[in-house]
């Protein structure tokens, strides 16, 4: 319907309500049941296309679309209760509310995102309609929430207009699961990468938050590469841990600057990063501990080796990752191809080796698996790898592999049953389409739930950074959605 036949129609309506007015004496709509402690997805009627933060964008000002329903966090809501029969519509992505922008009072007005300061510009009452769905009326317009123009295209604006009841300003409140509103049942294919701008040309990516809601990033490059961002979207160069170079580690390198797979864990009040010194195909290898109070470029500290690998050795110390157990003990996990993913135990006033003990924890019988990391949720510790063949842009056959046990050290098994130890692994993403090869993983638990990182290749044989949210099946295990 165009605007100048709906403006019409508004005035009919108005004169129609003016009319009965006089007969009628009619109470307010009654409200919903609201559960403020649940998270719901908005669903239009119009189209049937979810509320949506477009772009998984967390700042200011950034746009409310729809989108096709896929419960991402970019599409779940919660009811902040403001008193007086109003709410506030707080994205479970960005802890943002639904806000009409500038505070504007004029139909088709911009609807955004915006922080909640409790205006009535962000507050929303919930009229029933005979349909079952709801409308949401703002306190400061009285207008009404609504996709623009009846669109039913993904990316179709929201916008506000006078209430006219039309089935594209009627939404329907779909309660999520008890598990905090993340999806429990995976999406029928792998999702592309979630949108990410700036610097995000990345391998080996590795993410810490920082006490100040920062993103710290660390990956493979001459020195170990830093890269910061506020949002998790825009992603910026933050130089080198090590400008003056890194000597220390040339006898493993062949006297190149270039380190590997750097792991970076905020603890005890400051950052740990591990890393490796190698070359292509060799295992003979070293894994280095550093150290710093800020984690910016230049203030890295060198604690010294902490493990290494001769060519005697079946195994390789590259790929580290520290995970600390739900005792507060310290582990390390590593490795690639040989005889597969090793565990060491750490002493944690040092972050160094604590015994000289070994422990096997995933192999392929030689075959390509590298890049451990180990995550606990719920019973579980779940120790994600990288199975197949990185490195080779386009062409590389990168995927993801899950297993689980309820002991930090093992036994690892996936899905089936079969150990981790054994060749087993249950594929949490692979290549698809044009996007090549995700692997060499990170989780990171985010506020608004678990987040997945890794690189992946484009069609032009560049890494680049992914990030997607990773949610848990009703059984326990994890997908990307």
């Amino acid at each position: 319907m165009g605007r100048r036949s709906r403006t019409a129609v508004t005035l009919v309506v108005v004169a129609l309500l003016a009319l009965c007015q006089a007969l009628v004496s009619a109470g307010p709509a009654a409200a919903a049941t609201i559960d403020t402690n649940a998270s719901y997805v908005l669903v239009n009627r119009n189209s049937g296309k979810a509320l949506d933060v477009y772009n998984l964008a967390t700042d200011n000002g950034a746009p409310l679309v729809q989108w096709a329903r896929h419960d991402g966090t970019n599409q779940q809501w919660q009811f902040v209760d403001s008193g007086g029969g109003y709410y506030r519509l707080k994205s479970r992505l960005s802890g943002k509310v639904v806000d009409i922008s500038g505070r504007s009072t004029a139909d088709g007005a911009d609807v955004i995102q915006y922080t909640d300061l409790n205006g009535t510009n962000q507050q929303f009452r919930v009229v029933d309609t005979d349909s079952g769905h709801v409308k949401l009326v703002n306190r400061n317009s009285g207008k009404a929430l609504e996709v623009w123009e009846w669109s039913t295209a993904d990316g179709g604006r929201i916008s506000q207009y006078t209430d006219l009841n039309g089935a594209n300003q009627q939404w329907q409140l779909v309660k999520l699961g008890d598990s905090g509103g993340d999806p429990t049942t995976p999406p029928g294919s792998y999702p592309d990468p979630g949108y990410v701008t700036g610097d995000i040309n990345v391998h080996d990516p590795e993410v810490t938050k920082r006490p100040d809601g920062t993103y710290l990033l660390a990956h493979t490059g001459n020195n170990i590469v830093l890269k910061t961002s506020t949002d998790r979207t825009a992603w910026r160069n933050a130089g080198v841990a090590f400008p003056g170079g890194a000597s220390w580690a040339h006898a493993y390198t062949d006297g190149s600057d270039n380190l590997w797979a750097p792991d970076i864990t905020y603890a005890n009040g400051k950052y740990y990063m591990y890393y490796s010194a190698s070359t292509f195909g060799s295992n003979h290898s070293g894994i280095f501990l550093a150290t710093s109070t800020t984690g910016a470029s230049g203030s890295w500290s060198n604690q010294g080796l902490v493990i290494e690998s001769r060519t005697s050795d079946n195994w390789n110390a590259i790929d580290p990752n520290l995970i600390i157990d739900d005792q507060g003990r310290w582990w390390l996990g590593f490795g690639s191809f040989w005889s597969g993913i090793k565990m060491v135990q750490l002493d944690p006033a040092t972050g160094k080796r604590l015994d000289s003990t070994i422990r096997s924890i995933a192999g392929r019988g030689g075959g390509a698996i590298e890049a451990p990391f180990i995550y606990r949720h719920g019973g579980y510790y779940y120790q994600f790898v990288s199975f197949d063949l990185c490195c080779r842009g386009a062409s590389s056959t990168y995927r993801i592999m899950v297993g689980r046990s309820t002991s930090v050290t093992g036994p690892y098994v996936d899905r089936n049953g079969t150990a981790l130890t054994s060749g087993g692994g249950t594929q949490v993403l692979a290549g698809h389409g044009s996007i090549h090869g995700p692997g060499h993983e990170a989780v990171l638990q985010d506020n608004d739930g678990d987040v997945l990182f890794y690189h992946w290749y484009a069609d032009d044989g560049s890494s680049r950074l992914g990030i997607n949210k990773l949610g848990w099946d009703s059984a326990g295990w994890p997908f990307v959605y």
